[in-house]
């Protein structure tokens, strides 16, 4: 039986605030977005989030960065 990517609830809330304040998506980043969006279902606040991201990254307040992580 696969596995399916799957994100924690409580992460994709995390996720987007991290996002916010580095100003960038990163790699592991748009991964954990991929797999919420391979979800079969996705809650009213995770699409929410997600639409305000790709505002974000419109807008050129987030920017998308090919690094795994914004730590140093």
């Amino acid at each position: 039986m696969p596995l399916s990517p799957s994100l924690l609830e409580f992460a994709f809330a995390e996720l987007f605030a991290q996002a916010s304040v580095s100003g960038q998506i990163t790699l592991a980043d748009r991964y954990g977005l991929q797999a919420a969006l391979l979800k079969e279902r996705l809650g009213d606040e995770e699409r929410f989030a997600i639409d305000r991201m790709l505002y974000a990254v419109r807008k050129g307040r987030i920017k998308i960065v090919n690094e795994l992580s914004t730590l140093a």
